[in-house]
């Protein structure tokens, strides 16, 4: 009776479970997106505005948008390791979660294990005392035993 409330107790917070963390990796992939994007897009106009012009002032001009794009790219990229460093994190923690239910699931089994054990065992043993009574019988009503005491 207390099984069937457990797991019955289980699924609901199991599903939220579920959905936070659908709804989190949505969150994740959509900022690996923006900051791979980003990367992309910064990398492009720094390429471009890299070209070689005669003029000074414009080549300061580039300089200066040269070193806007390479900040953002910056950027860009410690985005990815604060996010890399956030998902390891979450692998190590929610790594122990999905361990300990799998211990759990794992001793649910042994359980159930050890109780038909004991079921086999408690039938085998009255198999055997069937069968030693049986032989008992046969031995005290047979010919031979009868024959040896007189």
């Amino acid at each position: 009776m207390s099984k069937a409330g457990a797991s019955g107790a289980g699924s609901g917070p199991t599903a939220a479970a579920a959905a936070a963390a659908a709804q989190k990796q949505k969150a994740l992939l959509q900022r690996v997106d923006t900051d791979v994007a980003n990367i992309v897009d910064n990398f492009n106009l720094l390429i471009n505005v890299a070209r070689v012009t005669d003029p000074p002032i414009r080549n300061s001009q580039e300089a200066f948008q040269m070193d806007m794009r390479a900040a953002r790219m910056v950027q860009a990229a410690d985005s990815l390791l604060k996010l890399v460093s956030e998902l390891k994190q979450n692998a190590i923690f929610s790594g122990f979660a999905s361990l300990n239910e799998n211990v759990d699931r794992r001793i649910e089994v042994f359980k159930q294990l050890e109780e038909s054990t004991e079921r086999l065992l408690e039938k085998i043993g009255e198999e055997a005392a069937a069968s030693l009574k049986e032989l008992e019988t046969h031995y005290y009503s047979s010919v031979l035993r009868t024959c040896q005491h007189d």
